[in-house]
C-alpha cells in the first residue's frame, strides 16, 4: 500500500481520524472483543468461538471479559465488537446493550449453511443476506458447518473457508478489515444541506442526466449492478427493531448496491517540486504535517517516483445518484444529487422540487467518491509539472470525469487503454468505511506511478476493492464506461 500521502493529510483533507488504522497489522493492534454467550448453542459453535479466539490472541487482538467489555449500565463500550455465536432471544441481542448505532460492531455466528445456493443470482444473495441481518441484528454472520466456515456482510459479500475452525492467517487477512470499521451512512450532522440547488433544467445538466440515462440501460442486463434490498420487505422481530433498522440506515429506503457519478469540471494549480519551492521541511514533517504553508497558500505533501510534490487542493463537485434508487431505470427528477468537498467540508445539494414522499440521502459511498474526485485534481496537479503534454488535466479541467461502482470485477480484456488498475492486495473492508476512502486516494497515485514508469498515458484509474466490487474513475463518459464493462456497442 502508498505511503504517499500522510493520514495526518487524509484527515485534514476527508476528515478521516488520523489513528485509522490502514493495515491488517495496525487493525489487529487497535481491536478488541468480547463474547456474549447465547442459551441456546452448540458444540460445533463452541468449537469454532474457541477457536476464533485463540485466533486472535495469537494476532495480538485483546480479548476482554464481559466485565472489561461494558460500563457500569451494562451497555458495550465504544469500539468493543461483540463476537455473539448461537440463538438470541429478542431480550438476550447485543443491539439491546448498545449506547449508540455506531459505535460497535456486532458479529453473528450460525451453525447452519449460508442463506444461499450455486443458483442464487448476486440480487437474491444480497437479499437473503441482508434479511438475516436485520433479523439477527448484527453488522456481520459467520455460518460454520462441517465443512466450511463462511462470511456474509451488509454489502453482499461472501466469503468462504474450507474446513469448521478459523485458522489465524484466514481470520487476518479477511475477518480482522471487516471488524475494524463499521458501515456507516454519512451522518446528516456531518453534510451542509443546501435543498433544491440541483437545478436539472441548466443546460450542461441535459448533458449528464443523458449520460446517466443511458449508462443506466447499458447496464440494465448486467445482474452485478445490485439494485435495492427494500427495508420494507425485510422480516424484524418487533416494531422496535424496525425503527432501529430505519435509523441506522439513517431513514433510507432500503439498501442499493453500486453509483454512477459524474464529477464536475475543475481546474488544478500545477504541483511544485518540494527540491525547487524553497521550503524547508523536516521528513517527519513531510510524513506527518497535515499542510505545509508557503507565500500565503497551503499544500498537501505527496510523494510521487521518490520525489516529494506540493499540492494546493481545490474545490471538488459530483453529480451522483442517490442512495436507494434504481440505478438502470433513473428519474432524473428525484434520483440525482451533487457533493461538493471544500476545505474538508462537504455539502449535500437536492433536486429543485423534490416532492415530500422522496427520501434524498447520498450514497454510503460518499466520502469515497469524493476521495476520488479529489484525487483527480492531485493528478492533474502533478502531470502539469512533470507531463505537461498528457491529456488528463485539461480533459478534466474541460469535462470532469465518470465514477462507476458496481459489485463485480472487469475483465482484463476490457479494460480501455491508459487506465490502471490498484488496490486487489488491500485489506478488504466495507464500503463507506474511512479505510476505503483513504485507500481510494493513495491507490490513485498508485495508478499514476504506474503510467509514469511505462510512460504511458494516464486516462484514469481501476480501483478493486477485495470481497466488495469496482471503482472504475476516469475520463470514458458513464455510458462509455458501461459500453465496455457489459459488451455493448455504441
Amino acid at each position: 500500500m502508498s505511503n504517499s500521502i500522510s493520514l495526518a493529510s487524509l484527515g485534514h483533507l476527508l476528515g478521516i481520524d488520523p489513528t485509522t488504522p490502514l493495515t491488517t497489522a495496525d487493525m489487529c493492534a487497535r481491536l478488541s472483543i468480547t463474547l456474549l454467550s447465547a442459551e441456546n448453542s452448540s458444540p460445533r459453535l463452541e468449537c469454532f468461538t474457541s477457536e476464533l479466539l485463540n485466533a486472535c490472541k495469537v494476532l495480538g487482538i485483546r480479548i476482554l471479559s464481559e466485565q472489561e467489555a461494558c460500563r457500569s449500565d451494562g451497555t458495550f463500550k465504544p469500539g468493543v465488537v461483540v463476537i455473539a455465536p448461537g440463538v438470541f432471544s429478542d431480550e438476550q441481542l447485543a443491539i439491546n446493550r448498545l449506547s449508540t448505532l455506531y459505535n460497535n460492531v456486532i458479529v453473528g455466528i450460525h451453525d447452519e449453511s449460508p442463506p444461499l445456493t450455486e443458483a442464487s443470482s448476486p440480487q437474491d444473495k444480497l437479499d437473503r443476506i441482508v434479511g438475516k441481518l436485520a433479523w439477527d441484528m448484527v453488522h456481520l454472520s459467520i455460518y460454520v458447518t462441517e465443512e466450511s466456515w463462511t462470511i456474509c456482510t451488509m454489502n453482499g459479500g461472501v466469503v468462504s473457508f474450507e474446513g469448521p475452525c478459523p485458522l489465524p492467517s484466514d481470520v487476518r487477512k479477511t475477518l480482522v478489515p471487516k471488524l475494524s470499521a463499521q458501515v456507516v451512512p454519512p451522518k446528516s450532522s456531518d453534510l451542509d444541506h443546501k435543498p433544491g440547488a440541483l437545478k436539472a433544467g441548466l443546460t450542461d445538466m441535459q448533458e449528464i442526466i443523458k449520460d446517466f440515462a443511458v449508462c443506466g440501460q447499458r447496464w440494465s442486463s448486467n445482474r452485478y449492478l445490485l439494485t435495492h434490498t427494500s427495508r420494507e420487505t425485510l422480516q424484524y422481530r418487533s416494531p422496535l427493531y424496525r425503527k432501529i433498522v430505519a435509523r441506522y440506515l439513517d431513514q433510507r429506503s432500503g439498501m442499493s448496491y453500486g453509483f454512477f457519478a459524474r464529477q464536475q469540471p475543475v481546474s488544478a494549480p500545477p504541483a511544485l517540486l518540494l527540491k525547487e519551492s524553497g521550503c524547508m521541511v523536516s521528513e517527519s514533517e513531510l510524513k506527518n504535517a497535515p499542510l505545509l504553508s508557503l507565500e500565503n497558500k497551503h499544500y498537501v505533501p505527496v510523494l510521487v517516483m521518490d520525489e516529494w510534490f506540493l499540492i494546493e487542493p481545490v474545490p471538488v463537485k459530483v453529480i451522483t445518484t442517490r442512495s436507494g434508487c434504481r440505478k438502470t431505470s433513473l428519474n432524473p427528477d428525484i434520483d440525482l444529487v451533487a457533493l461538493s468537498l471544500d476545505k474538508g467540508s462537504i455539502t449535500l445539494m437536492t433536486p429543485q422540487g423534490l416532492p415530500n414522499t422522496t427520501i434524498s440521502r447520498p450514497s454510503f459511498d460518499t466520502l469515497t467518491i469524493l476521495s476520488h474526485a479529489l484525487g483527480n485534481t492531485f493528478i492533474s496537479s502533478i502531470l502539469q509539472k512533470i507531463r505537461p503534454s498528457w491529456q488528463f488535466p485539461e480533459a478534466l479541467a474541460k469535462k470532469g470525469t465518470s465514477m462507476t461502482h458496481w459489485h463485480g470485477y472487469p475483465e482484463k480484456s476490457v479494460i480501455p487503454e491508459g487506465y490502471f488498475s490498484h488496490g486487489s492486495s488491500n485489506p478488504p473492508v466495507s464500503c463507506s468505511t474511512p479505510q476505503s476512502a483513504a485507500y481510494s486516494l493513495l491507490g490513485k497515485i498508485e495508478a499514476l506511478e504506474q503510467a509514469l514508469r511505462k510512460n504511458r498515458n494516464y486516462q484514469g484509474d481501476i480501483h478493486i476493492e477485495p470481497n466488495h466490487g469496482t471503482n472504475i474513475v476516469g475520463l470514458c463518459s458513464l455510458a462509455e464506461t458501461a459500453a465496455f464493462i457489459n459488451g455493448v456497442h455504441p
